[in-house]
């Protein structure tokens, strides 16, 4: 990692370090840098143009309160509003970014830690059925506007999701070298932490079926799933693909390639998993996290009771 800035340097240094710090040490993914990123230049443009000039490392100590708040309103009003979610997720990254400045730098500030954000609510996750999870890995096939490769493609990326509780960045990740897939996948999810997820043989068999049909040829540490011009897949394509597909099954909007992994896990719950290991098995860092799938679980029971029972 490089140098860091000293305290007389611009709070702008600050945020390019904090980045860096979590990108080179804490391995965090893309899309969290993007989201911290934005959030911290975000917070120190605001407090720039709220004390009508520029801002060093050690001004950052010095924000009060009601400095913190008056950002928080602005984020609730201001130009581009964020819902209760974002800006707490905001809150969260501003946080971290102090917590950063006080053990590499010194800069402490207390104050961070006495403001709340926005009370939210945790959603319960939306899964799909089982019948339109099966639906949606067959449905590649039938998509003349792909080429057969590509239909295999998609189907085992979509197998991924549902049959291992991947994550769309997870699947992306791996690389020629770690298929054909054996018993078991080594997975590297949030903030590096490492799982082993057990490999089905359909999703072996969808892998190979992909394989099988690939029209390039790749050395063992590229990855694994292509694009149609031979250059990685991205996320949004897995995200596009799925939207075409639930049009064509008429699935709600909930059905994304996330809920895939919502599925997954409710699905186990349902034939008797317990907690801890749907915990393990998603990656999850807190248990609390994996018992909104027994919320799941309880609706749609009681929406089978509702719909059976003849007093209902």
């Amino acid at each position: 990692m490089s140098a860091l800035p000293g305290q007389h340097a611009e709070a702008a240094q600050a945020v390019q370090a904090w980045l860096a710090h979590l990108a080179q040490e804490r391995r965090a993914s893309p899309r969290t840098l993007e989201a911290y990123g934005a959030a911290g230049r975000r917070y120190v443009a605001f407090l720039e143009k709220h004390r009508g000039g520029g801002l060093t490392i050690a001004d950052l100590a010095g924000v009060e309160t009601a400095e913190l708040r008056a950002w928080l309103a602005y984020l609730r009003q201001g130009d581009r509003p964020l819902s209760p979610r974002s800006m707490s997720q905001a809150l969260s990254a501003v946080r971290g970014f102090h917590r950063f400045l006080d053990r590499r730098l010194g800069v402490a500030n207390a104050a961070v830690t006495l403001v709340r954000g926005p009370r939210v609510k945790p959603g319960a996750p939306r899964p799909i059925s089982e019948d339109q999870a099966f639906g949606l890995i067959a449905e590649p096939g039938l998509n003349a506007d792909l080429d057969p490769w590509e239909a295999s493609r998609d189907a085992a990326v979509f197998t991924l999701l549902y049959g291992c509780g991947l994550r769309i960045s997870e699947a992306l990740s791996l690389r020629r070298g770690d298929a054909p897939l054996g018993e078991t996948l080594r997975i590297t999810g949030k903030g590096g932490k490492t799982r082993l997820v057990p490999v089905l043989p359909a999703v072996s068999a969808a892998i190979e079926a992909y394989l099988a049909d690939l029209p390039f040829v790749l050395a063992a540490d590229e990855p694994l799933f292509r694009a149609r011009r031979g250059g990685p897949l991205s996320p949004r394509h897995v995200q596009a693909s799925l939207q075409i597909l639930r049009g064509r099954l008429g699935l709600p909007d909930s059905a994304t390639p996330h809920a895939l992994r919502h599925s997954f896990a409710t699905h186990l719950l349902g034939a008797g998993a317990d907690l801890r290991s749907i915990q393990d098995l998603l990656g999850h860092a807190s248990l609390s996290t994996t018992q909104r799938y027994t919320e799941v679980d309880a609706q749609r029971l009681l929406a089978a009771y509702a719909k059976a029972h003849p007093h209902a």
